[in-house]
Formats: C-alpha cells, structure tokens, sequence
C-alpha cells in the first residue's frame, strides 16, 4: 500500500508543478494531496515536500492556519474569471454557463473566506 501512497504522491507533485504554468489547474490542493500521500508512504519525501522552498510554504500556511497567500487569491481570481469569458466567448448554453457560474462563484467563496497570510 505505501508504494501506491508514494506513486500517487508523485503524481499529485507533477500536476502542481504543471498547475503552476496552467493556469486552470490548482497548484496548493495537488500540494496538500501530495502531502497527505507522502505522510502515509515515505517519511523522506514528505520532509522533502515540506522543506522546499517553493513547494513548502503553501502547505505549512495552510497547515497552520488553513491560510491562502493574498497573491494566490488574486491569481485563482483571475483564472476564474478568465474561465468564465472564454466559455462566454465560446458561447456555450446558458444552462452550462449557469453551473458553471455558481461553482466558481462557491470556489472564489471558499478562497476569499480563508484567512491571507
């Protein structure tokens, strides 16, 4: 079972990493995920996740305080806008525009509720 913790582990890195340069793909969840898979598989590379310089700090703000840095809110804001008019340009049906509205609405919800760092 720990090499499955471990290899899921990895993979949720891979899709933070790619989340960073994407920017409709959510980089702290995958962290946090990545986090948890490790704390159940490999001592080593949950010490290494949590120490790095880059991959580390989202995961100790929200771990400590359940935080989101101010520059991440207004970077999640605006990839959810940007969503949202390209699916406006694009000129899907309004029921779909409709749900997708509401959910991004209950996302930017939950982000902007959460304590800045």
């Amino acid at each position: 079972m720990k090499t499955i913790w471990f290899i899921c582990g990895y993979a949720t890195v891979g899709l933070a990493i790619i989340g960073i340069f994407l920017p409709l793909l959510p980089t702290v969840p995958f962290l946090l995920l990545a986090a948890f898979c490790f704390a159940r598989s490999s001592k080593r590379a949950h010490d290494w996740l949590l120490n790095h310089p880059k991959l580390g700090p989202p995961i100790h703000d929200w771990q400590k305080s359940g935080a989101i840095r101010l520059p991440a809110k207004r970077m999640a804001t605006i990839c959810v806008i940007a969503a949202f008019v390209i699916s406006v340009m694009l000129g899907l049906r309004w029921k779909i525009l409709m749900i997708q509205g509401i959910t991004l609405s209950c996302v930017m919800l939950f982000i902007w509720t959460r304590p800045s760092k």
